[in-house]
């Protein structure tokens, strides 16, 4: 990034607990990227970071939908030859993530 002139002081980083170590952090904070990262149980670790669950929440459901998309590529990618094609496949699925969700939410009560 500093190769192509992207400043990175204040960038936000979210990683999940896979990425909980003390060079990781170190490295983040001397190009100014301040790393929102989960803790790893496994890491032994006696400083005290901060952490934004709730921001990290929203990555992992962000996550969930790029991968039920990615589900349904097979489908898109034999169909989507225009505009208008991709878009109206990609609200199709959608649609199914949402109805499936609605569906298990239902399930839980």
């Amino acid at each position: 990034m500093r190769n192509a002139g992207i400043p990175t002081d204040g960038l936000f980083l979210n990683a999940d607990a896979g990425f909980d170590c003390h060079d990781f952090r170190r490295k983040c904070e001397s190009v100014g990227i301040i790393a929102n990262v989960d803790f790893n149980n496994h890491t032994k670790n006696d400083e005290k970071y901060l952490l934004d669950t709730e921001l990290l929440s929203l990555r992992y459901s962000i996550e969930l939908t790029n991968a039920w998309m990615d589900s349904f590529r097979s489908v898109l990618n034999r169909f989507d030859k225009t505009a208008s094609s991709w878009k109206g496949w990609n609200l199709l699925a959608f649609h199914v993530i949402f109805l499936k969700h609605i569906n298990k939410f239902k399930m839980s009560r």
